[in-house]
């Protein structure tokens, strides 16, 4: 029996950083380019971000490889800041958008880069499933262009667009 239960819980963490179908992670992944201050421009809505606002994540190279995570946003119904602190590791490769990240101890879940821009202005980012959908910017306003292309791409690969939160800054 305890070894049913060691490999069942082995088996939800693992799939905490498994990648959504259809999904697949940039590659040719410049670390160092991607790190420092991401807006969040549009998400889909969770408990951990609920009624934030203004809302950036900081990305910094640690000694060791792993990425430190700082992730802020504005209550505005509790007029207060919150703030998250995490690390994040790469799953494969330093060269591939696929990561895991922990805010909670042992537990990690995924985070894939599957689309950036070009000069890493723009990142679109999934989790473990279409649950989970980051629309992030180096500004934080983008064009609405630009938005409607991240909608596109996102619905194109399964996730539920119509229930999009943008972000106000």
């Amino acid at each position: 029996m305890k070894q049913q239960l060691i490999i069942f819980i082995t088996a939800i963490l693992a799939g905490c950083v498994s990648i959504p179908d259809n999904v697949t992670p940039v590659t040719e992944f410049e670390t160092e380019k991607y790190m420092g201050t991401w807006y969040e421009i549009a998400r889909l809505d969770h408990w951990f971000e609920r009624d934030l606002d203004q809302v950036t994540a900081n990305y910094k190279l640690q000694d060791n490889g792993t990425v430190q995570v700082i992730n802020r946003g504005f209550d505005g119904n509790k007029q207060e800041w919150k703030e998250a602190v995490g690390k994040a590791k790469f799953v494969d490769d330093i060269n591939t958008g696929y990561l895991k990240v922990s805010f909670f101890g042992p537990f990690y879940g995924a985070y894939v880069v599957f689309e950036l821009g070009e000069n890493y202005d723009y990142a679109f980012v999934a989790g473990n499933d279409t649950d989970y959908l980051w629309f992030l910017s180096r500004t934080p306003e983008v064009s609405e262009a630009m938005q409607q292309h991240f909608i596109s791409k996102a619905s194109e690969l399964g996730f539920p667009t119509d229930e999009l939160i943008f972000v106000q800054h």
